[in-house]
């Protein structure tokens, strides 16, 4: 093969004047082999005719009729109407923006073929703004589905068929290495996968297609995960060559905090810090993720690393994705370590001028010895006299490449250990995708005495009887979350906002201490607010979400959580796990606003069932997809050109196989698969 002619730059083809290059550039498309490898998101079949009486609502459909009537409609904005008649039924014509000529175009007794989305206006089907030909009465249909692409503001569907047409003929002349070998019999090659992709025939099924099982999926599927897989085990070669520093503390500092607490550890607490000791004492960094669902002890056995690190006698840094949150640990890390004599700095963007300059050189100085705080902590101008251990809160917040770019704050070739949490457990076949450089261990017990919480479904219209029930239960001397999602009223979404809702249960419950929490407040009167309902000053705290996470109220026994619908299950979870931290029983009410659609009856059900975070977190997985449970940040999975998760899972084991097999027996080829499908992903840089 000659490879060299896949690697063209894409100025070269007909069409792609400066202009278009740029744009082509912005998507990362630069070479021919780029374009091949850059997939329809989906087809349009105009390889066929329907007929009127057969059109399905939603489903594409080409048509071909005459028209009966055209003319265009008064009113507040004119509207362009067209009928169409086959002999099996008529169809409507819609044109909200048009121009006279086009209106003079559509005249009556001429054919029209048209293609478009019907949907069904009072009984009969209707197209808005489809795509036509007028007086061809022999117009002709595509020979093959028409693919859709991905394409960025300004670069139009025609231009990008018109290149994969050109770069096609590349592909036949020079087709790319097979680089996957032992691949079952009937497999289509990687040359015969692309072009089907690019161009299905008309009788393809379609079916197979959006379900992502054709073979010629699959075929491509599996070589991209391969690639991941390899993209993830080079990054851990990488760190694995690396140096850290080898903790051998005697582990007092820890077990003097663990002495102090009111309570014994779990046994997986146990087991979980017995692993991570173990890689503290390795001189390879520690690259693991600490699983575990609410309240089941994760900071817990955050601070307990710390203490090895510190009594090692280097420091530390917590990462936190939000102020409140790191705020949180600060105040958990002080009542720990500062008895026994350990400093502990809180930095934040909020930490200006003066005290900004004194905290940065004690944090250089090595006067301080373990630094908590938000992103801040990326900063250049942050340095550390001896950086050995870097903890990442809630790591989906953040990207792969802002993870790490922390752990290359150490100093003289010592790069710091690190260990990342979440308390949004990962459903295994995405932890097999997207953090496959880790080890991960898991916290699967909860303290004991943790009491399950009731959920209750409840319509919005009995709003009333929820607040006189809250209202009985804070008399009782319970305290209560009622979380709002968004901080003021906006007439785009139907939610309540906080301050509203604050103001509402004001007038409705008088006796009772009501604070509000949002956003927008500041970070000293958020410490202020949290600390007065921490203390049971407060019997009901308003909020959006910026109490998901971090906040221990062992009193606060309701959660209301109102327009429910609009969060996602591992948000709900979230938000219900904050209460049911003490001995009394707790209660979630999760308020929606009728009618609910499918997806959102589905996730509130699943709710309503179960208290798993793992199984929560499988069914999130199915009913969202992957990119939106990890959140767009999350590098790599949303950036699959063929894979898909869920639908490809049962590739997964059979790629961590093969890449394993690759980088260990055949470097070269291991290398040119990576290659291959990351070259221009920037989701995939190295470290």
């Amino acid at each position: 093969m000659s490879n060299n002619i896949l690697q063209l730059p894409l100025r070269q083809f007909k069409g792609v004047g400066p202009k278009v290059f740029s744009k082509l550039e912005s998507m990362g498309l630069k070479t021919v082999e780029d374009l091949l490898f850059h997939f329809p998101l989906r087809y349009q079949d105009k390889t066929r005719l329907t007929s009127i009486g057969e059109l399905q609502e939603g489903i594409d459909a080409v048509v071909r009729g005459t028209i009966r009537a055209s003319g265009i409609a008064k009113g507040r904005r004119p509207t362009l109407i067209a009928k169409v008649d086959d002999g099996t039924g008529l169809l409507t014509l819609r044109f909200f923006h048009f121009r006279r000529a086009q209106a003079l175009q559509l005249k009556v007794g001429d054919t029209i073929t048209l293609f478009g989305q019907p949907r069904l206006v009072g009984g009969g089907p209707e197209f808005a703004h489809p795509e036509y030909i007028v007086g061809d009465r022999e117009a002709q249909l595509e020979e093959a589905l028409t693919p859709v692409y991905p394409v960025t503001e300004g670069m139009g569907q025609s231009t990008m068929r018109n290149l994969t047409r050109q770069a096609l003929i590349y592909l036949t002349q020079n087709p790319p290495e097979d680089l996957l070998t032992d691949l079952p019999g009937n497999s289509p090659s990687i040359a015969d996968s692309i072009k089907f992709l690019h161009r299905p025939p008309p009788k393809a099924n379609i079916a197979a297609i959006v379900a992502g099982e054709h073979p010629a999926q699959l075929r491509l599927a599996l070589e991209e995960l391969v690639a991941h897989q390899i993209s993830l085990l080079s990054r851990r070669a990488r760190t694995q060559q690396k140096k850290a520093i080898s903790v051998a503390s005697q582990g007092k500092l820890a077990a003097a905090i663990g002495d102090g607490l009111p309570f014994k550890l779990t046994a997986a607490q146990t087991r979980v810090c017995s692993e991570i000791l173990a890689d503290l004492r390795k001189s390879t960094p520690m690259l693991r993720l600490l699983q575990g669902d609410v309240g089941s002890g994760k900071t817990l056995v955050a601070a307990m690393t710390a203490a090895h690190m510190v009594e090692a006698g280097h420091q530390v840094a917590l990462m936190a994705p939000t102020e409140l949150l790191s705020e949180q640990h600060f105040s958990g890390f002080q009542k720990w370590f500062e008895p026994m004599g350990v400093k502990v700095l809180w930095l934040t963007g909020q930490v200006k001028g003066k005290a900004r300059k004194t905290a940065l050189e004690s944090i250089e100085a090595g006067e301080v010895d373990i630094v908590i705080g938000t992103h801040a902590l990326f900063q250049d101008t942050v340095v550390f006299k001896s950086l050995g251990l870097v903890l990442v809160d809630e790591q989906h917040r953040f990207g792969v490449n802002q993870r790490l770019s922390l752990t290359q704050r150490g100093l003289n070739e010592v790069t710091p250990h690190q260990l990342t949490m979440t308390a949004t457990p990962i459903p295994r076949t995405l932890s097999m995708v997207a953090y496959a450089d880790l080890d991960c261990s898991t916290i699967d017990e909860l303290p004991p005495g943790r009491k399950p919480i009731t959920t209750v479904l409840i319509d919005n219209e009995r709003r009333q009887s929820v607040i006189e029930r809250v209202g009985n239960a804070c008399q009782q001397g319970r305290q209560a979350y009622w979380v709002c999602a968004l901080i003021e009223e906006s007439e785009a979404l139907d939610a309540n906002a906080a301050e509203v809702t604050a103001a509402q249960l004001t007038d409705a419950l008088p006796n009772l201490r009501i604070g509000l929490l949002h956003g927008r407040v500041s970070s000293q009167e958020k410490a202020e607010i949290m600390a007065a309902f921490a203390h049971g000053n407060l019997d009901i705290l308003v909020a959006t979400t910026v109490i998901e996470v971090g906040v221990d109220v062992p009193n606060a026994s309701l959660m209301i959580i109102e327009n429910a619908e609009r969060f996602g299950l591992a948000q709900l979870h979230q938000l219900r796990g904050r209460v049911g931290r003490g001995a009394v029983e707790s209660h979630c009410l999760l308020m929606y606003q009728s009618p609910l659609s499918q997806t959102a009856r589905e996730r509130l059900s699943v709710m309503r069932e179960s208290q798993d975070g793992f199984v929560l977190a499988e069914k999130d997985l199915e009913i969202r997809g992957p990119g939106e449970v990890l959140g767009t940040r999350q590098t790599g999975v949303s950036s699959f050109r063929v894979a898909q998760l869920p639908e490809h899972d049962h590739l997964l084991e059979d790629a961590q196989s093969i890449a394993s097999n690759l980088v260990s027996t055949d470097t070269a080829r291991a290398e040119k698969i990576e290659q291959r499908w990351t070259r221009s992903l920037e989701a995939f840089a190295h470290v």
